[in-house]
Order: C-alpha cells, then sequence, then structure tokens
C-alpha cells in the first residue's frame, strides 16, 4: 500500500470481473453477455448522433431516453434514473440510501459487487445464507436496519424468487430502501416494477446490458419513487454530470423503443437455455432452474475446476467461483446454437475423460 492513499482506498477490495479474454477462436461464455447483435435501429442511432453536436455537453438529465424507458416501464419520467451501466447505478444507491454505520442485508452468495460497494463506502453488511436449494429466506431480510438489496434473479445461481415473497421483503423494511437488481429480469418471468407504484421504498434498477445486447454501451437505470430518483440525481451530480454521451444516449434510446426485436432476443436465448439444462441433465449434472442468460451447475464426479480449465484449453470460457460455498458449480452464459453445440462437444468428452 502507498503511503499517498486514503482510507478509502486503503479499505476497498476491487471487483473481479469474469476473464476478458480476445481471439478469433475463443468462446466466450463467462460473462453473461448476449450472443446475438443489437437491434439494427442502435447502429443507426449511433451513426446519427455522431456529428457537429459532439462539440457540445450532452444533456445531464439525460431527458429523452428517460421518457422512453417512462414509456416502456409504465411510469413517468420522474420515477427514472439513468446512469453509466448498472453498476454505477449500483454505486450511487449505496451512496444515496445505505448509510455508514447501519448494517444492510443482502444474500451470502450473490452479485460480488455488493461487498465491494460496502466496503468501500464503510458501510457494515450481514451476508444472509441462502437455504439449501439456493433460494432465499425472505423472513431472514426482515427488519433490517440499514436496508436490502438482491438480485432477481439472483446471480450466479439463476433462481428466480417470486413477487410475492419480493413484496413481503419489502413490507417489513418500509423504513429503510430495499433495491432489487434485475440485471437478468427480461429472461424471468415478472419483474417487481409494479410494486413501486405500491411502495415508496423500493428501487428497481435494470440494464441494457443483457436483453438488449449492449454491454458494452455501458447504459443502466434506475426506476423508483420521485424522491429515490432525486436522491440519486443529487450523489450523480455531486460526481459528474454528464455520465451518459449522446451517442450512447440515441443508442440506448432507440434500443428501448425496439421492443419487438428485444422480444425476439430473450425469447431465442431462453428456447436455447431450455435445451443447454436438458443436454446438461443428460450428462448428469444437476442444474438449478434458470430464469436468466446463463445455467448454473455442477457435476456429482467432476470437479467444476477441471471442468473449468479442460475447456479453457480448448479456447471456450465459463465462470468457475474458486469460493468455499461455490468451489464445486460453474456457471455457463446461454450462447447461440452453434455456440452451445461446440460448447457440448467438447464438455461430453471431458466428461467422459474424467469419470
Amino acid at each position: 500500500m502507498s503511503k499517498f492513499w486514503s482510507s478509502m482506498a486503503k479499505r476497498a477490495k476491487p471487483y473481479v470481473p469474469g476473464e476478458q479474454v480476445e481471439g478469433p477462436n475463443i468462446l466466450k461464455l463467462n460473462t453473461n453477455e448476449n450472443p446475438y447483435p443489437p437491434s439494427p435501429k442502435v447502429n443507426d442511432a449511433m451513426k446519427n448522433a455522431t456529428n457537429h453536436a459532439l462539440r457540445l455537453y450532452p444533456s445531464p438529465t439525460v431527458d429523452s431516453l428517460r421518457e422512453a424507458i417512462a414509456q416502456e416501464q409504465g411510469v413517468t419520467k420522474d420515477h427514472v434514473f439513468v446512469g453509466n451501466g448498472s453498476d454505477e447505478v449500483l454505486a450511487f444507491s449505496f451512496m444515496a440510501f445505505f448509510e455508514p454505520g447501519k448494517m444492510i442485508r443482502f444474500p451470502n452468495i450473490t452479485y460480488s459487487f455488493y461487498p465491494v460497494y460496502a466496503t468501500l463506502f464503510d458501510i457494515p453488511f450481514e451476508e444472509v445464507p441462502l437455504q439449501d436449494d439456493f433460494t432465499i429466506l425472505p423472513e431472514s431480510f426482515f427488519q433490517s436496519e440499514g436496508g436490502v438489496i438482491f438480485p432477481n434473479p439472483n446471480a450466479p445461481t439463476s433462481v428466480f424468487l417470486p413477487l410475492e415473497k419480493v413484496e413481503t421483503i419489502i413490507e417489513q423494511n418500509q423504513d429503510h430502501v430495499v433495491m432489487i437488481d434485475e440485471a437478468y429480469v427480461d429472461f424471468a418471468s415478472a419483474s417487481a416494477l409494479s410494486l413501486v407504484h405500491t411502495y415508496d421504498n423500493v428501487l428497481v434498477i435494470q440494464t441494457l446490458s443483457k436483453s438488449r445486447a449492449l454491454a458494452g454501451l455501458r447504459v443502466g437505470y434506475a426506476i423508483g419513487n420521485p424522491e429515490l430518483i432525486e436522491g440519486l440525481s443529487r450523489i450523480k451530480d455531486s460526481v459528474n454530470s454528464y455520465t451518459i454521451d449522446r451517442v450512447a444516449m440515441a443508442a440506448a434510446t432507440a434500443a428501448i423503443k425496439d421492443e419487438t426485436y428485444t422480444k425476439e432476443l430473450t425469447t431465442k436465448i431462453i428456447q436455447t437455455r431450455t435445451s443447454v439444462t436438458k443436454q446438461l441433465e443428460d450428462l448428469n449434472f444437476e442444474v438449478l432452474p434458470s430464469q436468466t442468460n446463463f445455467v448454473f451447475a455442477t457435476h456429482p464426479s467432476v470437479p467444476a475446476q477441471v471442468i473449468y480449465e479442460q475447456l479453457k484449453e480448448q479456447g471456450i470460457l465459463i465462470r468457475f467461483f474458486n469460493t468455499e460455498l461455490l468451489h464445486n458449480h460453474i456457471r455457463i452464459t446461454i450462447g447461440t446454437e452453434e455456440e452451445m453445440k461446440q460448447f457440448f462437444t467438447a464438455l461430453k468428452d471431458i466428461i467422459s475423460k474424467n469419470i
């Protein structure tokens, strides 16, 4: 550690993303990116936005994009906050709604950025154990001292918590904000957005990275009551008023408006997910019921690390979590049908050689 580091820099424990290996023969099934290209309307919008107006700052209030999101989600613009990827929205949310010194709760198996933010912002946290089937027990999140955050569907498990159970967590924490991270919700059966109209303490966070195939664009958003949105804006404008550039704003707006294309993508991925689950089960894998664009699996005979390493030797990347709770599980992003054929050809060979 440098003597020049602040106390915040010293206590930071940075998030470690999935491997970003580039190459012509790499099959990337490790970071839950969409295997299909974004809407053609996105490319057109980006080209049209690349003009003389780039000399001007973008709108600090991102009104056109907020209006498009509001129209799609059935809320008003005042219910919408937009950030530079949902990770930035999450970071601003931790600063805006969680208080240093007051314990927050999130699952012990969840998105690993949560403990990173909590540690960085000096917020104490309790990692609540999942049940044996990797589901969330709602009662364990009741009456939190400082607030609650969890993904739904959860990551990396892929498991969805029914909305009636989500609502009980919100009801039992009405003095604190409950954040629901819905990065994968377009692959699931329902969103908690309907609860925003009933409860003033719920913040739903979504992204364009997954279902809209725009991980490289970095746009995410939150929906909640206008007081929560104002709190987020106060944090944003204390850091950087211009978080969304003109090109990203135009592209994201086009993606949001092209609902037909988004539905086509999610439908294809869900169909492939069903097929992938069946093929894994035929190889004796135990696969959790997924409502995401990935599956979470374990094999009774072949260690997860062996599968991960031998696939990597063939240029196929999946996610292996070398932790006490997850050391024998792998997470596999759903690719195209052709990509999954390539994956299973390699996987079947690995399983047969290691049993």
